[in-house]
């Protein structure tokens, strides 16, 4: 697999993680928006716009098999880890939800990039 070393199956595992942290983050983003004390997730809203974005651009690195993919894999899972945190402090199912596919995430970057 060239730069990355990384069986084929685990970058593929960790480009579904990432897609469906992604998707996950986006529509946690959308469902917070529209709660009553959104302004109180001001701070989450903006971790979960960081969480998609990097898992977006993650999937991209391993994607065309980048020299960097495996830095960008470990900061990845740093930031899907700080999302899950801040998306535990809200007790509603969305929150709830997209803090386990961030954690999952973040394992499966954790993998890609050790």
């Amino acid at each position: 697999m060239g730069v990355l070393s990384a069986s084929p199956t685990n970058m593929d595992h960790c480009i579904e993680a990432c897609a469906k942290c992604a998707r996950a983050c986006e529509e946690c983003t959308t469902a917070c928006l529209q709660e009553p004390d959104v302004q109180a997730r001001a701070h989450c809203i903006q971790t979960l716009n960081d969480c998609a974005e990097i898992c977006l651009q993650a999937i991209s690195y391993m994607a065309r098999n980048s020299a960097f993919a495996k830095q960008l894999c470990q900061l990845c899972a740093t930031i899907c880890e700080a999302c899950a945190i801040e998306c535990e402090k809200f007790q509603d199912a969305h929150c709830q939800e997209c803090a386990k596919i961030c954690r999952e995430c973040a394992e499966a970057c954790r993998q890609m990039a050790s």
